[in-house]
């Protein structure tokens, strides 16, 4: 891996197209390099994982939207639908705008957390439908996608967009978009202007997971992933994008991000900079084996506080006899989804699942009662409103610790952590205290996630809705992912029974 200086450059300092990140994203999206065995095998777990997480969402209100959406847009030839039979194809960006809806609408799937967080596990849905409607085989979707985690990972490991309010899908355009170069094996011109035009097009606000928390957060990526998809056809087409979209001078790191306040204290347009990291030509793409699953629905730095809130919930006959639960955990998570937030929704139980599921002091509540955390029964009004959980909810608080901060910002394997310590006070004065660094699912974790545990998923999200039948046809297939042929890869979609999607009732202009 080598560090890319980047920074922010007047216009009238020309910056040569050699120079430029999305140059150099570009030059990584059509570098040939083979995919390993190892990255392979986790691709295939995350094509497990998306599709578990997509069945069990397929009829949840946001998901059909998305997918009436999509029907309006039919196309043969196209690409398939989650849920529905192979034969019943939409136009790529509008498969990739359901799919991606379903896969994030649970908040479930696959993380990374540096600089900035994400989920590069959207990447797989747009990728996906395109190679469904361009007819590429399973090899070449496996390269593509091993692109779009390591473009993904690596821009999330160098540029912070949190900080300055911006939402993290401003790196999955740029990801999605280098993805589909590699998959269609593009020439590195048409990559460079297809990432700048999708990260110009996809530089949204955090208001998206903020205060009172919507369904937009599930179609968030998904816009990200249609956007890309359409500037990818735009630029095969011949067409540009605003250049440099990174370092110029009215672009995102001078504008929006750190670059702003260098320009308007008159400081030199090379200062501040970021560095990110990207692989040598002819280094494998490797990237997705820094990410992790989660084992429970809900904000990733919520994973280890669930299974120790479940330890600690065992060692309490009463939970009336609780003072207070403090957290002491990292800047992020106490002011992203706990008391440093400052929103009183995340203390409301009329709250959205959205708003719960950014709640730690929700979370941490019921897992310690119920000593387990489930992605539906965990979420309704009427766990929310319990008398008895709502008490002890408002007796949680987080505090930040320096040290878990630290580590939560770390580079070393060895001691990155997302979790945190917990006091917990009784009104006898008894305190129970416990801390867990990572998720017991996470690659360091007591119990870390391989094939056995992404299918077992998969079978405990999909069984009520999924045939048997249909079940182990799409585990069988998707094992078998660097061989499969054109026509395999458009069965890559569990298909549900006759009559058990549900559609939305309200029509709109499509």
């Amino acid at each position: 891996m080598k560090l890319h200086r980047v920074h922010a450059v007047p216009s009238k300092q020309p910056l040569s197209r050699s120079s430029q990140l999305a140059w150099k994203i570009a030059e990584v999206a059509t570098d040939p390099v083979a995919v390993s065995a190892e990255v392979t095998e986790m691709i295939i777990n995350r094509l497990i994982d998306n599709a578990a997480v997509a069945i069990a969402s397929v009829n949840r209100s946001a998901v059909q939207s998305a997918r009436a959406m999509a029907n309006a847009h039919p196309r043969s030839g196209g690409a398939a639908l989650f849920g529905l039979p192979a034969a019943a194809t939409v136009s790529a960006e509008w498969a990739a705008w359901a799919n991606s809806t379903a896969v994030r609408e649970l908040d479930y799937h696959d993380t990374f957390l540096a600089a900035d967080y994400s989920h590069p596990g959207d990447n797989i849905p747009p990728l996906l439908a395109v190679a469904q409607q361009c007819g590429r085989s399973g090899s070449e979707l496996l390269r593509g996608i091993a692109t779009g985690y390591e473009i993904q990972i690596d821009l999330v490991t160098g540029i912070c967009l949190h900080e300055h309010r911006i939402d993290h899908i401003t790196h999955l355009g740029p990801s999605v978009a280098a993805g589909l170069a590699t998959l269609l094996e593009l020439p590195t011109e048409i990559a460079y202007q297809a990432v700048q035009q999708a990260l110009h097009c996809t530089v949204t606000t955090r208001q998206s997971r903020k205060g009172e928390i919507s369904s937009w957060k599930a179609f968030a990526p998904a816009y990200a992933g249609k956007v890309a998809i359409e500037a990818v056809d735009r630029c095969m087409r011949g067409e540009g994008a605003p250049s440099p979209a990174y370092e110029g001078e009215d672009g995102l790191l001078a504008f929006i991000l750190d670059g702003r306040t260098a320009r308007d204290r008159g400081q030199s347009p090379y200062e501040p900079f970021y560095e990110v990291p990207l692989p040598e030509p002819g280094e494998a793409k490797r990237a997705i084996l820094q990410s992790y699953t989660k084992e429970h629905s809900a904000e990733y730095q919520a994973q280890a506080l669930i299974d120790l809130a479940a330890r600690m919930g065992e060692q309490i006959a009463d939970f009336e006899q609780i003072e207070s639960v403090v957290i002491h955990t990292s800047h992020h998570t106490h002011n992203v989804i706990g008391t440093g937030a400052g929103d009183p929704q995340k203390m409301d139980p009329q709250a959205s699942r959205e708003t719960l599921d950014h709640s730690i002091l929700y979370i941490f509540a019921v897992a310690l009662q119920d000593r387990s955390w489930h992605h539906e029964r965990s979420y309704t009004p009427e766990r929310a409103w319990r008398e008895d959980t709502v008490r002890l909810w408002q007796k949680v608080s987080t505090c930040e610790d320096a040290e878990w901060t630290r580590r939560y910002h770390t580079h070393d394997p060895a001691e990155k952590a997302f979790g945190g310590r917990v006091v917990i006070t009784m009104k006898d004065g008894r305190v129970l205290e416990d801390e867990m660094a990572v998720a017991n699912a996470h690659p360091q974790g007591a119990k870390p996630f391989a094939r056995e545990q992404y299918i077992n998923k998969f079978k405990l999200l999909t069984d009520a809705v999924l045939d048997p039948v249909e079940s182990a046809r799409f585990l069988e297939l998707v094992q078998r992912l660097p061989e499969l042929s054109a026509a395999d890869v458009r069965q890559l979609n569990p298909v549900l029974p006759a009559g058990a999607l549900l559609e939305n009732p309200r029509t709109g202009i499509f």
